[in-house]
């Protein structure tokens, strides 16, 4: 043959696949139906004698049955991922085994249906959902491991989107816990003289059914003294019927209508978070420039309510937890050189705004609590207040105060006027008897703004505007002791403006903090501003930052700072470089230039290396910090040294110790609600989206800061699982109410993960396709065409339990015994060999 006639050839195999599939695909496209694939097909010289029944895999959508992690979807809407039991069906797809309970915490109307309500609420039907409800279907796709129901509207209960029914929110069980925040520092100046300083904030708990008791305390030293201070302790319980919480013990007022005050009593208030289209309580974000590693202080009351060690350079505190809804922030930065920069951020609630329909109320009985350290006194009152939505643009409010030497009334109304957001304007009377017993009666005008104007992009987090004539007094106010050398109690409020604002402009986000308190009767005020700018362009973030602050006769406080940060990825994986500059009142001028970054695989290590100069006397300084996330808690620690030989260590641990019915675990900071994760003893199992978090030698870890009264879904990370851990169970959903501790457990099997070649009496192998379960495990696998089935989480022995077909002498039972020898212990997967023994049919 010629070497022409050869191409020629080969060229014409090469082409024939070709047309075949073209052609193929034409027809399938001319025609869309389903292909038979028969099984007998994958039967070589050796499947071909075995009597296994691959009949199932024939029919389309046909599986085995089982356990699966499945989606659902009601109607169009999606609900939680759940583990749902399958059976097969006539025709070999899977068919939901769906409870009394399920279909309750779905939404359906089970009572609606007296062949349904009368099941066991934990046992699967017996029939199929439309059985008991007309026209409803429920159908499983495999493939994307979707549950899909079909229900006609009237077998669900009326619910509003975000809404979930009181029943399914879990109280949790019995526990006790601490969850603590210790931070502290190490001093020397350049004399070499030293000073020390630590804090420890304290929030402790014990949760027995629906009610929580709490303590909220703080500990702190400095050079050898030390306070201790119990801010408050009270006991709360959920009042379902009412969507409100009653408290007892020392808290505070929600500040919604009248300044929020401290007391000592008993308070009724309504909780909006049990509702749906929840909107979130405000709490602000502080913002601040660090020149060194710093101690920056945040009191509110005259209580430390945050404490808390950062590294250099621009810092955010998000996770504030005030002490009440309203009262002025007072903010320090302690610098490493003993340098301190301060300034008050205003803290008050947003405008007065309620859904039409609904009333959002508050009683309290109680005594009125002074701040601390403070010449205030402490008398009984009661205090009511109730707003209510009368239509989607208008909202009515008031309330009124009374006591011995206090009454006070408030009416308003909000308003929602178009695009420009909510507004709300109210007016107080007060009659008050001061501590000197003179008399005073006088009116307060407030104003609210808190929206978005779209046309420029601005957002007013809250902007506010507050008048008061020359004889009122707050409730706070008048309650103070007469004092001729305090300046604030003989001049009282008189204007008020405050801000927070945020505006994008040209790519660049700015935002700004700000108020201004003016009195009667004298010049002095308090003025407080925080502004700044931050811009992202080509990867580099940059940003400029002010604060001023001036109060009474003290001198003003004033810093300046610029800064950027450039990504380092291309060379040091998640890293920055970054530059800065701050200014001081005093015209103090510190450059900084400094390397961060996260390390490990769920980023849980940071890091921060930073050089400075300051160019008043030349001094050069250097500084280390580092943070880290653990399961047991969050460590931090950082260094600092001066040219003068001045140097300052500084240190942080913060926590939770939980005692609760699986046993004592250590975690990271708790939140209010949080999960107690279970998983059979299995340890080192991570979740996705928990930085640092994984099960500890027990299989117990705790995930912190859930949403109360919502869907939870808890999920492992079964790409970090350890080598001898396995689990099907890979997500859980929890609805935590208020302050509650839920249990989430997975069934995680610890063992081998094998391979085992199995043969029959007979020396031949158990056929392909043969269905393997394990005994007393909720697992099962599929043995290949050579006799091997996998699997996982199996224990030094086990018994398999063998089936392809309804013929007795098609099971079969082995053995496993899993020699220590059978593969190195670096090995991930085992191999062995078992004999499947024919099991001897029962007479009947």
């Amino acid at each position: 043959m010629s070497r022409k006639t050869l191409v020629s050839s080969g060229r014409l195999r090469t082409l024939l696949p070709c047309v075949g599939g073209t052609l193929l695909l034409a027809s399938s496209t001319a025609e869309a139906r389903e292909f038979y694939f028969a099984p007998s097909s994958l039967e070589g010289d050796t499947l071909a004698q075995q009597d296994i029944d691959l009949s199932l895999f024939s029919r389309p959508d046909a599986q085995l049955p089982g356990s699966w992690v499945s989606r659902i979807i009601l109607n169009t809407h999606s609900l939680p991922d759940e583990s749902i039991s399958y059976l097969s069906g006539p025709d070999g797809t899977l068919q939901p085994q769906l409870t009394v309970a399920q279909l309750r915490r779905w939404g359906v109307r089970v009572d609606e249906y007296p062949a349904l309500a009368a099941l066991p609420d934990n046992a699967p039907l017996p029939q199929s959902i439309g059985h008991y409800i007309p026209f409803a279907t429920a159908a499983f796709t495999f493939s994307t491991l979707t549950l899909h129901l079909s229900l006609p509207q009237a077998a669900l209960n009326e619910t509003r989107a975000g809404e979930i029914d009181p029943s399914r929110w879990q109280d949790g069980v019995p526990v006790l816990f601490t969850d603590y925040a210790f931070s502290g520092s190490q001093n020397e100046d350049s004399a070499h003289q030293r000073d020390s300083s630590q804090y420890l904030n304290l929030r402790s708990g014990l949760n027995l059914g629906g009610w929580r008791l709490r303590n909220y305390s703080t500990w702190s030293e400095t050079n050898d003294q030390h306070s201790w201070e119990s801010l408050s302790s009270w006991i709360q319980h959920d009042v379902d019927a009412l969507r409100a919480q009653f408290t007892a013990g020392q808290s505070s007022t929600r500040g919604d209508v009248f300044d929020s005050v401290q007391y000592t009593g008993v308070n009724l208030a309504s909780d909006e978070e049990m509702l749906p289209y929840i909107q979130r309580g405000f709490a602000p974000v502080i913002r601040g420039i660090a020149s060194s590693n710093a101690e920056v202080s945040v009191r509110q009351n005259g209580y430390i309510i945050y404490q808390q060690n950062v590294a250099p350079g621009a810092f955010e505190i998000t996770d504030l937890n005030s002490t009440t809804n309203s009262g002025d922030l007072e903010i320090s930065v302690k610098e490493a050189d003993g340098t301190v920069h301060s300034w008050t951020q205003p803290y008050s609630s947003v405008a007065v705004m309620q859904r039409p329909g609904q009333i959002k109320y508050e009683v309290t009985a109680a005594r009125f609590r002074a701040d601390n350290n403070s010449q205030q006194n402490e008398p009984l009152f009661t205090q009511g207040s109730a707003i209510y939505g009368i239509n989607n643009t208008l909202t009515a409010f008031g309330g009124l105060t009374a006591s011995a030497d206090y009454q006070a009334g408030n009416v308003g109304v909000g308003l929602v006027p178009g695009e420009l957001g909510a507004f709300s304007f109210d007016v107080t009377w007060a009659r008050a008897t001061l501590d000197d017993n003179t008399r005073h009666t006088g009116q307060s005008y407030r104003v609210l703004w808190s929206g978005k104007i779209d046309a420029t992009d601005t957002n007013f987090t809250l902007a506010s505007y507050r008048y008061s004539t020359a004889g009122y007094y707050s409730f706070a106010d008048a309650n103070q002791r007469y004092d001729e050398d305090d300046w604030t109690f003989r001049y009282n409020k008189r204007n008020r403006v405050q801000a927070s604002v945020s505006q994008t402009l040209l790519g660049s986000s700015l935002y700004l903090n700000g108020y201004q308190q003016d009195y009667w009767g004298t010049s002095q005020r308090e003025r407080s501003v925080t502004a700044g700018i931050n811009r992202t362009f080509g990867g580099v973030s940059a940003h400029l930052a002010c604060t001023y602050t001036t109060s009474g006769d003290d001198d003003s406080d004033r810093m300046i700072s610029l800064g950027f940060s450039v990504p380092l990825s291309r060379w040091l994986p998640n890293s920055w470089a970054s530059y800065s500059m701050s200014n001081s009142r005093h015209g103090d001028t510190s450059q900084s230039l400094g390397l961060s970054g996260t390390l490990l695989d769920d980023q849980r290590l940071n890091y921060s290396l930073q050089q400075s100069h300051t160019n008043h006397d030349g001094t050069d300084n250097s500084s280390l910090y580092t943070s880290y996330r653990s399961e047991y808690a969050n460590v931090n620690a950082g260094y600092y040294y001066g040219a003068d030989d001045s140097s300052r260590v500084s240190y942080g641990i913060s926590g939770a110790v939980v005692a609760h019915p699986e046993g004592v675990t250590l975690s990271q900071p708790l939140g209010d609600q949080f999960a107690i994760v279970s998983t059979g003893g299995a340890s080192g199992v991570r979740f996705k989206n928990q930085r640092g978090i994984q099960t500890d030698w027990f299989g117990n870890a705790i995930i912190p800061s859930l949403t109360a009264y919502q869907q939870n879904t808890l999920r492992v990370d079964t790409t970090t699982l350890p080598e001898d851990v396995d689990t099907n169970a890979t997500a859980v959903m929890v609805i935590p109410s208020r302050s509650a501790a839920v249990t989430a457990r997975f069934d995680a099997r610890i063992g081998y993960r094998v391979l085992v070649t199995l043969t029959r009496d007979n020396g031949r192998p158990v056929p392909f396709g043969a269905v393997a379960s394990v005994e007393g495990q909720a697992q099962s696998g599929i043995v290949d065409d050579g006799g091997i089935l996998y699997l996982a989480g199996i224990g030094e022995q086990a018994g398999v339990r063998v089936q392809w077909g309804a013929d007795p002498a098609q099971r079969c039972r082995a053995r496993l015994q899993i020699p220590a020898a059978s593969a190195s212990r670096s090995t991930a997967i085992r191999t062995l060999s078992a004999r499947c023994q024919q099991e001897t049919p029962h007479a009947d």
